[in-house]
């Protein structure tokens, strides 16, 4: 399906895509490979993103995929949280002639955030939600982006914590964005971070620092009910604030 994909693209006249379920990204690895290495702009859509897949257990449950995709040249990676997200996502891609795209969405619906509008898709990165002199950062993608600004309010009000969210859309996208802009979404003196991902939290190192931590997937899944997963995984609101206090904690140790 995918080198099919590759090939539409390389006739010309049209725009292929393909889609499956995330887990089965590993069959596709060749071609999403090949593509890179032509700049063939084929869109491969995968969907099922996560541990909240539930019932279908550890094997339809991606974990490392999604670094595993994030780490092939010449490939960018979006993983949008909602519906602003994915209109900023689809923009982006339309500009793009030079490259593969791979879109990562959810099985669960996902609420559509108020926050989000404007989305900044070709940046890869952009500040969701901010404070006067923050002090620490909220990182997230996708479905997490939302327990990420629920955590950033119970902060304030429960602790008088200051934090700025950035939505990390695409990882590949930032990283080509001048060096003045990342330092605006991620300033150096901000070494309070924290990212949240239902993932292989190794791609997340580069921006947490020594300082940081990660809340991701660095295990297979279990088969049940996906809330219950989801939460036994650590993926709550409380869980988050919990480790944010303690890296703030850490913080004022320094």
């Amino acid at each position: 399906m995918a080198a099919i994909t590759n090939g539409i693209n390389l006739h010309g006249g049209s725009r292929a895509y393909c889609s499956t379920f995330m887990v089965f990204s590993d069959y596709l690895k060749a071609a999403i490979r090949l593509a890179a290495l032509q700049r063939i702009p084929s869109v491969f859509i995968l969907t099922h993103d996560s541990l909240a897949v539930g019932e279908d257990g550890p094997t339809h449950e991606p974990v490392e995929q999604l670094a595993m995709l994030r780490t092939i040249p010449n490939v960018q990676v979006f993983r949008p949280a909602d519906a602003n997200e994915m209109v900023a996502v689809w923009q982006t891609i339309a500009k793009t002639t030079d490259r593969p795209s791979v879109i990562i969405a959810s099985r669960q619906g996902l609420p559509v955030r108020d926050e989000t509008v404007g989305a900044l898709g070709e940046r890869g990165a952009y500040v969701v939600a901010d404070a006067h002199k923050p002090q620490g950062v909220i990182m997230a993608s996708g479905s997490e982006l939302s327990l990420a600004l629920a955590a950033r309010e119970r902060l304030a009000k429960q602790h008088g914590i200051k934090v700025r969210v950035v939505s990390m859309i695409s990882m590949e996208r930032f990283n080509q964005q001048p060096a003045a802009y990342r330092e605006q979404v991620l300033p150096d003196h901000l070494r309070t971070r924290l990212a949240v991902e239902m993932a292989s939290s190794v791609m997340w190192r580069q921006y947490v620092g020594l300082d940081g931590d990660v809340i991701g997937v660095d295990r297979f899944g279990q088969s049940g009910d996906g809330h219950t997963i989801v939460s036994r995984y650590g993926f709550t609101v409380d869980n988050i604030v919990e480790h944010f206090l303690a890296l703030n904690r850490k913080g004022d140790k320094r």
